[in-house]
């Protein structure tokens, strides 16, 4: 019977690399969410599962418990008029895709209850993006998050205390005991909040390079191919795609400056290449996914449409007016989010060829300006940033910046400067390109 089980015989199991029962893993969980089963035996579980690791089957049991350990949204009685489709990122640094591929689907007669995080580190958040924006309210109650979705076709929300509890207590002990890492239980935190959101199919943007948490392909290669597992096995059907996290994804990185480039690339002012085909890709893979397409051909014609009519832009507007944000955001970026009082130009210490980028050490010259947190609890200056990074391959010199750093003082601006000088390479030879979108996982490659 499940309520004769003792918390330390499942650690000690899982210590010694057993595989456990749905029913231990049923408990466990159950104690994790009413809090039955104490701080010091949550640490010790997920170190056991650190160093032991997971089967895909444990890895679903688990995924699952946490998904039922709250509130799993039912869009039965919704009238909604197309799939319900999403897609979620391992971060990086720029990477704003979410803000672009919610309305883009949207338009294309999907619908997307997307539930995101914030950025902890060196990876911005979505959350805190729109956060910049005034007004925008990322924590809607069920009702108004369920209308919004209806009425616009797309919403994007962080997690309410009542959707996957479990996992919100069991990632704050990961955090302070060295657990974030582990496979099986990133796995689980992703796709138990995914599964209780009611999704019909979901894409998985796995970040790899020196800016992502998989930094090398192994690890992202095993992290998709557990998320494409599980998801599967858990009856949610889904594929993975491995995308490039070298450099800055896109040109802007900072909260303010990531809205304002997704509004240039909604309305088509100014898009990125990079950006273009990772967003691109994975809303050609959802709208096929999703029945709303009938190859990747179709599915790109059709995400190409939606920008070019402006039915894309229309959605983001909407989006952000029915979420208690501005409903001119589009028409008054610099009115809504004005730039802070420092534009330094960066240059490269040698002219010649961009040629390697160590995007970490970006991201965290984002935090060092006060667009990111140390802490959970920090605060965040939304207007700073990096602007109009130049991508891997450009020719650079004392006229040509690297970015533009926009900050709060000249200070900050100049530590900044001297953190990005260091972390790019130039070379007096051009180098290849790289693949952005490294590969595609379906559950028919596991």
């Amino acid at each position: 019977m499940a309520d004769s089980f003792f918390p330390q015989e499942i650690i000690r199991k899982k210590r010694d690399g057993a595989a456990l029962s749905d029913a231990e893993i049923a408990f466990f969980v159950n104690g994790i969410s009413d809090g039955s089963i104490s701080e010091g035996q949550v640490a010790a579980f997920a170190m056991a599962i650190f160093f032991s690791d997971m089967t895909n089957d444990e890895r679903v049991a688990l995924t699952c418990g946490m998904r039922d350990s709250g509130v799993v949204i039912d869009w039965g009685p919704i009238d909604l008029q197309g799939p319900i489709l999403d897609k979620h990122s391992s971060g990086g640094v720029g990477d704003k895709v979410s803000l672009m591929l919610a309305p883009i689907i949207a338009a294309c007669g999907g619908v997307v209850p997307m539930i995101s995080g914030r950025g902890l580190g060196h990876t911005g958040g979505t959350l805190d993006k729109l956060d910049s924006i005034p007004g925008y309210n990322t924590t809607p109650d069920k009702p108004m998050f369920q209308k919004v979705v209806a009425d616009v076709g797309c919403a994007i929300i962080g997690q309410t205390a009542d959707l996957a509890p479990a996992d919100g207590r069991l990632y704050a002990i990961r955090d302070v005991t060295a657990t974030v890492e582990s496979i099986a239980l990133i796995t689980a935190s992703i796709l138990s909040k995914k599964l209780a959101a009611g999704l019909d199919h979901m894409v998985m943007d796995i970040k790899t390079g020196s800016g992502a948490f998989a930094a090398s392909y192994e690890i992202a290669n095993d992290l998709a191919r557990s998320i494409v597992g599980v998801a599967n096995g858990a009856g949610l059907p889904c594929t993975a795609m491995i995308t490039d996290m070298d450099q800055v994804l896109g040109r802007n990185a900072g909260n303010a400056l990531e809205i304002c480039e997704a509004v240039e690339y909604l309305t088509g002012d100014r898009r990125e290449a990079r950006l273009e085909e990772v967003t691109t890709g994975l809303c050609a893979e959802l709208l096929v996914m999703g029945g709303l397409a009938a190859d990747i051909s179709e599915a790109t014609t059709k995400v190409n449409a939606a920008l070019d009519s402006g039915a894309a832009a229309e959605r983001f507007a909407k989006m952000v007016s029915s979420l208690e944000g501005p409903a001119d955001l589009i028409e008054n970026l610099d009115g809504h989010l004005p730039k802070p009082p420092v534009e330094l130009p960066v240059f490269a210490k040698d002219g010649g060829f961009i040629a390697a980028v160590d995007s970490r050490e970006i991201g965290l010259a984002v935090m060092a300006l006060g667009g990111g947190r140390r802490r959970a609890d920090d605060s965040i200056d939304y207007l700073v940033g990096i602007a109009d990074t130049v991508p891997i391959g450009t020719a650079v010199d004392d006229q040509i910046p690297l970015c533009v750093v926009w900050a709060q003082n000249l200070d900050d601006a100049n530590a900044a400067a001297l953190q990005i000088q260091d972390a790019i390479s130039v070379s007096a030879d051009k180098p290849d390109p790289a693949p952005v979108i490294r590969q595609r996982i379906g559950i028919e490659d596991l």
